[in-house]
C-alpha cells in the first residue's frame, strides 16, 4: 500500500481487521503519517448535510462522523461533538439554505431551523438572517487519529514503514509499470523505494492523496485524470478575540463553486481557524506562494482539464486571489460573518493543499473516485470528508483490494 494519510491508514486497519494473517505494508514517502491534507485542515467531523443523496460522501460521512466519534472516545482522542451553523448573511441566499434543510433531512441528519434570535443566542458575535444547525458535526485531531489508526494497524500484523518513497512499480505478468524493469511470470506487483529496496505484493492499493495519479501512471495505468492543487489559506483569531466564536460557522454555499467558502472553526484547543482561502498551488506540496515546483506547475499547466476550469471559475477565483493576497479583502469577507473582527485580531495559520482530481473536460470530481486493474487499487480522489469518512472508506478499499487479491489468485 502507497500512502501513509488517513486513507491509507484506515485501509491498513481495516486489512488487518478483516483478514487476520494477511502481510500488509504500508510505504509513505514522509518521516511520519499525516503530514498533508490529513495533518492539514480544520479538523472538522463532518455531518454529511452538503452531498448528493447516494453519494459516497453522503454516505461515507453520515457513517462515518458517528464512528470517528465513537473512535476517538474509545482511544482517548480529544474531540467534541458541537453541532455547526449554516448562516445566510443575504436574502438571495435563503433558498439555498432551504435547500439544505431537505437535503439534510433525505441523508438523515439532524437539522434545526433558527430564526435571528435563536442564532444571535447561539452565536452573540454572528451576523445573519437565519441559520440551521447541523447537531452531528463536530471537531477532532486528524494527526492523531492517524497516528492511533498507524499504532493499531501495527499492532495487528502491518508493517508501517515511513520515509520509504516509491520510485518504480512493475507489474509481475510483465504488462507495465512506468520505471519498471524486466518482466516476470504469475500475477502480482513489485515496488522499488527510493532507497533501492524491493517489495513483492500480490496487490497494490493507491493511496497517494496528492500524488494519487502519478503513482497510477507509475503502475502502468490511465487515471483518466489529474490531480490539480489548491492551497487552503487560514487565519486564526488572536486568543484575545477567540470569545467572538463558540462553535462552527459556516456560509451558505455556492452550489456553482466546489469550496464551502470562509468559515469560523473554534478547534478542540480553543483556537478558532478561519478560512480555507481556496487559490491555485504552484507545486502539490505549495504550503505558500513561495513554493515553487517546475515539473507540478507545467504538469498543471499542460492539462486541458485546468484551462477549462479557470474558463468555468474565473469569476471566482480571482475573489479568491484577491483575498490571497490582501489581508484587508479576506477581512472583509470575514465581516460579513463576523462583523466586529478587524485586520489586526487576524495572524497567519498553517494552510493545506487539496488535491482534486480534475477531468479532461475541465469537470471537477466531485465524489471518491476508485479504479481497479489487475493487482492495483486505485484511490484516485478522497476530498472533503475524506478524513470524517476514513473508517468506511477505508473498510471499501479493503473490500475492493480483497476482491483484487482473489483476481490474481
Amino acid at each position: 500500500m502507497i500512502g501513509g494519510g488517513i486513507v491509507g491508514l484506515s485501509t491498513a486497519y481495516a486489512l488487518t481487521r478483516s483478514a487476520p494473517g494477511l502481510r500488509v505494508t504500508v510505504l509513505e514517502k514522509e518521516p511520519g503519517p499525516a503530514r498533508h491534507q490529513t495533518g492539514r485542515n480544520s479538523g472538522v467531523i463532518h455531518s454529511g448535510i452538503y452531498y448528493r443523496p447516494g453519494s459516497y460522501k453522503a454516505r461515507f460521512a453520515v457513517e462515518g462522523a458517528a464512528e470517528m466519534v465513537a473512535f476517538c472516545a474509545g482511544h482517548g482522542i480529544a474531540h467534541e461533538v458541537t453541532g455547526k451553523l449554516i448562516v445566510a448573511t443575504e436574502h438571495d441566499e435563503l433558498p439555498r439554505l432551504h435547500a439544505l434543510v431537505q437535503r439534510g433531512r433525505e441523508n438523515g441528519i439532524p437539522v434545526r431551523e433558527l430564526g435571528p434570535a435563536q442564532l444571535a443566542a447561539a452565536e452573540p458575535h454572528v451576523r445573519g438572517l437565519a441559520a440551521i444547525h447541523v447537531g452531528t458535526t463536530g471537531v477532532c485531531d486528524y494527526g492523531e487519529v492517524a497516528e492511533v489508526m498507524s499504532r493499531l494497524a501495527r499492532d495487528a500484523g502491518a508493517d508501517v514503514r515511513y520515509g520509504s518513497p516509491v520510485r518504480a512499480i512493475r507489474r509481475d505478468d510483465g504488462t507495465g509499470g512506468g520505471g519498471g524493469t524486466g518482466g516476470g511470470t504469475g500475477g502480482g506487483v513489485t515496488v522499488r523505494t527510493a532507497s533501492g529496496e524491493t517489495f513483492r505484493a500480490d496487490c497494490l492499493v493507491n493511496c497517494a492523496g496528492l500524488h494519487s495519479d502519478r503513482i497510477a501512471r507509475l503502475a502502468g495505468d490511465d487515471p483518466g485524470m489529474r490531480i490539480v492543487p489548491f492551497r487552503g489559506e487560514y487565519y486564526e483569531l488572536v486568543p484575545r478575540r477567540r470569545h467572538l466564536v463558540r462553535g462552527l460557522v459556516y456560509p451558505v454555499p455556492d452550489p456553482a463553486f466546489p469550496f464551502l467558502g470562509v468559515h469560523l472553526t473554534r478547534g478542540v484547543d480553543g483556537g478558532v481557524h478561519i478560512g480555507p482561502n481556496a487559490v491555485p498551488a504552484l507545486a502539490r506540496e505549495g504550503y505558500s506562494w513561495r513554493t515553487v515546483r517546475v515539473r507540478d506547475l507545467a504538469e498543471t499547466a499542460g492539462f486541458p482539464g485546468t484551462w477549462r476550469i479557470a474558463l468555468r471559475h474565473w469569476r471566482q477565483e480571482v475573489g479568491e486571489l484577491h483575498r490571497s493576497l490582501s489581508k484587508r479583502v479576506f477581512t472583509a469577507a470575514v465581516r460579513r460573518l463576523l462583523p466586529e473582527v478587524r485586520e489586526e485580531d487576524l495572524v497567519p495559520a498553517p494552510a493545506g493543499v487539496r488535491a482534486q482530481a480534475v477531468l479532461p473536460d475541465g469537470s471537477l470530481v466531485d465524489d471518491f473516485l476508485f479504479a481497479s486493474s489487475g493487482p492495483f487499487v486505485h484511490v484516485l480522489n478522497a476530498p472533503s470528508p475524506a478524513a470524517t469518512a476514513s473508517l468506511p472508506i477505508g473498510r471499501e478499499v479493503a473490500r475492493r483490494a480483497l476482491a483484487a487479491l482473489d483476481r490474481v489468485a
